[in-house]
């Protein structure tokens, strides 16, 4: 049986981690609400960019295709995987991880390459994936232009054939106890259409309709990365918070069983002592 002394320091040392585990939850906490306000702020742009193109589209010579809307046979598959640059998340992490190896073993007949946007999924990957680069950079100023200089040379690569399909691979934000892995294509991009029974908006374009395209697409390109990565950090700091809440509560159940363990070897100790005392007592009178 361990000393009370041995014990003490146990309990002092998970009252210790909860002290840590409860901060970090409350940190993670108001970062939570401060990605959930950017994704909200981001979602009217998002939106309107897909009507305008939607709008444009519909009246369009639908023989000039965007190049990024052109399909091609498939030889060569781009994969943006986004983890965070931290731990303590739960399965945050690895469940991008796991996906991103099914996602090249389901494209095994394909050259499969990976681009990076996190330490995590590059240190897990770097070794056994081939890597087309790492952007892990991004979070130490997270913003929308360093994330379309990114996107920007993905897009590049897909315009010079490098890649046929290039798809992201992320946690998407739920809430904060749920994020789900999700896997979308990125390139060639869907073009929307109109609906049957949508009327059609009257637009006067200055300048051309495809020039109008040409310029629109590649935003809504980048902003759809973009929204991904801020989906992610949502989900990043919803995992991290969940995770040091149950961190938290374990170690309080640990700490009371030590307590309980710690007053019943006290009890036990001191009835010895009161025993030893009283077998003295007893040989002085005899």
């Amino acid at each position: 049986m361990a000393n009370l002394k041995e014990i003490r320091g146990r309990i002092s040392s998970i009252s210790s981690t909860m002290q840590i585990t409860s901060a970090m939850k409350m940190v993670s906490a108001a970062k939570l609400k401060k990605a959930q306000d950017a994704i909200v702020m981001l979602r009217p742009y998002s939106e309107k960019l897909q009507e305008i193109i939607q709008n444009v589209n519909s009246s369009s010579d639908p023989d000039q295709v965007s190049i990024y809307a052109q399909k091609r046979a498939v030889k060569r598959v781009l994969f943006i995987a986004i983890t965070s640059n931290r731990g303590l998340a739960g399965a945050f992490n690895s469940s991008i991880v796991k996906e991103l190896n099914n996602q090249f073993q389901n494209n095994s007949q394909y050259e499969a390459e990976v681009l990076t946007i996190g330490k995590k999924v590059y240190d897990a990957v770097r070794r056994s994936r081939s890597v087309y680069g790492n952007s892990s950079a991004v979070y130490d100023n997270l913003n929308f232009d360093v994330v379309s200089n990114v996107t920007e040379g993905v897009m590049s690569s897909f315009r010079e054939g490098k890649f046929d399909e290039v798809y992201l691979i992320y946690n998407k934000f739920v809430n904060a106890a749920t994020q789900v892995v999700n896997t979308e294509k990125l390139l060639p991009i869907s073009m929307p259409e109109n609906a049957e029974n949508q009327v059609e908006t009257d637009y006067i374009f200055e300048p051309t309709r495809s020039e109008i395209l040409d310029n629109l697409i590649p935003k809504s390109i980048k902003t759809q990365v973009f929204k991904a990565i801020l989906d992610s950090v949502a989900s990043e700091h919803g995992a991290r918070m969940t995770a040091m809440h149950k961190a938290t509560d374990n170690a309080q159940a640990l700490k009371n069983e030590l307590v309980i363990f710690y007053n019943k070897a006290r009890q036990a100790a001191i009835t010895n002592e009161i025993l030893e005392i009283v077998s003295g007592a007893e040989a002085l009178k005899n």
